[in-house]
């Protein structure tokens, strides 16, 4: 992902997410020279992802699939790229937080062997009430 991308990437994110991140939130990854990739099917962008990679561990950002490429194992492939490319560049864990309501995104990430390690309690905004993360990881070594 480069900065060019951004109108595609906020596309997809505008229209599958009620709080999504804002250009702002992609651009600083950007220079913060996070690990931000592109998943692309015929030269259109159908998912991306945002990977911090720094002592030894990996915490997912973000995994995102276009709403109408999502439940084709598209996010699946995405997923397996970051967990490889983590491991890698030496990350010997990956952390995520997902919402609880997720229940796609729970079963992606339960299907590639993360579990369950705590609760974040308000880390999601929701329209007055906030929603609790569930914290995932995965042990890469």
């Amino acid at each position: 992902m480069v900065a060019a991308d951004l109108d595609a990437v906020m596309a997809i994110e505008n229209v599958i997410y009620t709080h999504p991140w804002t250009r702002g939130n992609f651009s600083d990854s950007l220079i913060e020279g996070y690990h931000c990739w592109m998943l692309e099917l015929d030269g259109n962008t159908i998912g991306y992802t945002v990977v911090t990679i720094a002592a030894g561990e990996a915490h997912l950002l973000n995994l995102s699939i276009a709403a109408a490429w999502q439940r084709r194992g598209y996010g699946r492939e995405l997923l397996a790229f970051i967990l490889k490319h983590a491991r890698d560049a030496g990350a010997g864990r990956m952390f995520l937080e997902v919402r609880p309501t997720n229940a796609a995104g729970r079963s992606l990430y339960a299907g590639a062997k993360f579990r369950e390690i705590g609760r974040r309690r308000g880390y999601y905004p929701d329209n007055g009430k906030p929603e609790d993360a569930v914290v995932m990881e995965i042990e890469l070594a």
